[in-house]
């Protein structure tokens, strides 16, 4: 699937529900991969709106607008995005918007003490993809260290918001999963969708 192709499919699940912010972050992750800066930086904004605690939307929001040229902004999303990642201890994020800052010309906030696990109050587990408590998962959804990584910082929620959406890209992409090639293309959605892309595609 190309470039095209993924942002169309990401289109068509955020117009399908407005309020799915992992909808408006896969789309302004697409765009922004696509050399769309300008509309990427719309999507990842809107992600922010309706969950102001995904570390990783500021840290691509604020990517998508220096690449844009609107540096003052990139620097407010910036500087909002770290004190997230910081205090949520999201060490990743947090010290890819330092980098980002420091190259802005801008000054590191202030944070309150890092997190020192994903945890919430009461030992609640929490997603570190969109900053809610939820359930851990059981076990780890498949074996290899992108598994492992999920089960570490995933909630069953998410998860099960992805294998929701997963459906709609099987059945919209019409995906046969015994082929290689369409199985390729589904974890690519389950990587861009939970934010992953650091990591390599799942091993079964």
């Amino acid at each position: 699937m190309d470039a095209s192709e993924r942002i169309a499919q990401f289109r068509n699940m955020a117009i399908a529900d407005p309020t799915n912010e992992m909808a408006h972050f896969s789309l302004g992750n697409a765009l922004l991969q696509a050399g769309q800066p300008a509309e990427a930086a719309v999507s990842l904004q809107r992600c922010i709106e309706l969950q102001p605690q995904m570390s990783k939307a500021y840290h691509l929001a604020g990517q998508a607008l220096m690449q844009a040229g609107r540096r003052d902004e990139a620097v407010a999303v910036l500087t909002k995005g770290y004190q997230v990642a910081a205090s949520r201890g999201d060490a990743m994020p947090a010290g890819a918007m330092a980098t980002m800052l420091r190259e802005l010309g801008a000054p590191l906030p202030e944070v309150k003490e890092a997190a020192k696990a994903p945890t919430a109050v009461g030992g609640t587990f929490l997603c570190q993809r969109t900053g809610r408590p939820g359930t851990q998962l059981p076990k780890p959804p498949f074996r290899g260290p992108l598994g492992q990584h999920i089960y570490e910082t995933i909630s069953a929620e998410t998860w099960q918001q992805w294998v929701g959406q997963g459906t709609k890209v099987i059945n919209e992409l019409r995906l046969d999963l015994s082929r290689d090639e369409h199985a390729q293309v589904y974890d690519q959605h389950m990587i861009e969708f939970l934010g992953l892309e650091e990591f390599g595609k799942p091993t079964s």
